[in-house]
């Protein structure tokens, strides 16, 4: 690889790294670990390794030390495995002093993960990113061996758009007026999501519209070589259609297939894996399920909101129950599950078995079924076990006492700003 355009893509990615604005994101790292950093496509992984970069700096490292190379600029179309070593040799050249390497998008690289073993091998510093699970895979950690820590990113979470927006939420005492704020700041969340970039937009759908084609075409369809993309494009929106329910296997294939779209139930499988994988949506398991059920028949919720919004007209209860599940899952990884059982007739949305906490979600009190939301937390609690109940609602707040029960109405903005 031609030594002089590493160096322009390092010294203008060093130029963007200077003139950007960062907001600080809620992600502690250590500070002397290599990370794998993964997540959704513009979530702000990149923005994360910028603020590392900036740190650096601060503490008197020379931008001469900072290798950063972004592996979906156009002068590398052309890279391969064997041109890692040019970079390590254009560090080199630039400076005697330890590097810090940041590979933005290296997945794009087939082998990357045996050219990362050996900076870290070599006791370099190390950030790699990718928009793909398949970088955590078992070969992949096997390569690595145990050199580096795993990181996902997330689109911002409330308080982090607020803080973006500079929204002042932490009062204790908050007027009606700042409670207000948040509420409207909350609807804008609900409805368009947290990408970092959709703060820079008019048109926020048409953007997040834009995301969702690079996800679908560039991290799905491209990367698996999917050549009929119409049934997966209608796999999706059936999925999206679907929120809030269980959805197994052989029914979304019954749903796909009854639209026409010729596809077995095996390439149906294979596609949830893909988007899973490009982290467009994950799982949310029933606890009380078998082994087999769990995996083959769970919950699907979008990674942001914006993008579930993108499928759906006026489902404010399926963008508010998205974004309790996305809140969740970002504070307790895959251990979130829902509780359903015909047996029982307990139908819980969330069950959080470290903290033993039962949250149930709908728009209003006065619109959900009582039945469903109320009884099937009382019923949950009286069989022991449950240590805080909630409803997260809209808007409203409160408590319901009923039999020695309490269960806590928390509106959304509270709920998000805790979690």
């Amino acid at each position: 690889m031609n030594h002089d355009i590493l160096k322009a893509v390092i010294f203008d990615q060093h130029e963007v790294i200077k003139s950007l604005m960062i907001h600080p994101r809620e992600y502690s790292l250590e500070d002397n670990a290599n990370y794998i950093i993964t997540g959704m496509r513009r979530s702000g992984k990149s923005t994360l390794l910028y603020s590392i970069v900036r740190k650096l700096i601060a503490e008197g490292i020379d931008w001469n030390q900072i290798i950063y190379i972004n592996f979906e600029d156009e002068r590398l179309s052309e890279f391969s495995l064997p041109d890692f070593n040019d970079i390590l040799a254009v560090g080199y050249e630039l400076s005697d002093e330890k590097k810090y390497f940041f590979f933005d998008e290296i997945q794009n690289i087939p082998g990357w993960e045996k050219f990362a073993r050996r900076l870290a091998d070599s006791k370099e510093r190390v950030y790699v990113t990718g928009s793909n699970a398949k970088m955590l895979s078992r070969d992949i950690e096997t390569t690595l061996g145990a050199r580096f820590l795993s990181l996902n990113v997330c689109p911002y979470n409330f308080r982090e758009y607020l803080t973006a927006l500079s929204v002042d939420y932490r009062s204790n005492s908050l007027s009606t007026k700042a409670i207000a704020t948040l509420q409207k700041n909350c609807n804008e969340y609900l409805t368009f999501g947290g990408f970092p970039e959709t703060l820079s937009f008019r048109s926020k759908r048409e953007y997040v519209s834009s995301v969702y084609q690079k996800i679908l075409l560039g991290d799905i369809i491209a990367r698996n070589s999917i050549r009929n993309e119409y049934p997966l494009r209608v796999m999706i929106k059936k999925i999206a259609e679907s929120v809030c329910n269980e959805l197994s296997y052989t029914r979304l294939h019954n749903i796909v297939t009854g639209t026409g779209a010729k596809i077995s139930k095996d390439t149906v499988i294979d596609y949830v894996q893909y988007i899973t994988q490009a982290y467009l949506v994950f799982p949310i398991k029933n606890y009380y399920a078998k082994l087999a059920d769990k995996e083959s028949n769970p919950k699907y919720y979008f990674g942001d909101t914006g993008l579930t919004n993108l499928f759906l007209l006026d489902r404010e209860s399926a963008l508010l129950e998205n974004a309790v599940a996305v809140s969740l899952r970002r504070r307790y990884g895959e251990d979130v599950y829902c509780l359903k059982s015909s047996e029982t007739g307990i139908d819980v949305d969330f069950w959080i078995p470290e903290t033993k906490t039962a949250i149930q979600v709908c728009r209003s009190l006065n619109d959900c079924s009582y039945d469903r939301e109320i009884r099937s937390i009382k019923k949950l609690v009286t069989t022991g076990g449950v240590a805080r109940s909630i409803v997260v609602t809209k808007e409203e707040t409160g408590t319901i006492d009923e039999s020695g029960i309490s269960i806590e109405i928390i509106p959304a903005y509270r709920f998000l700003l805790e979690n």
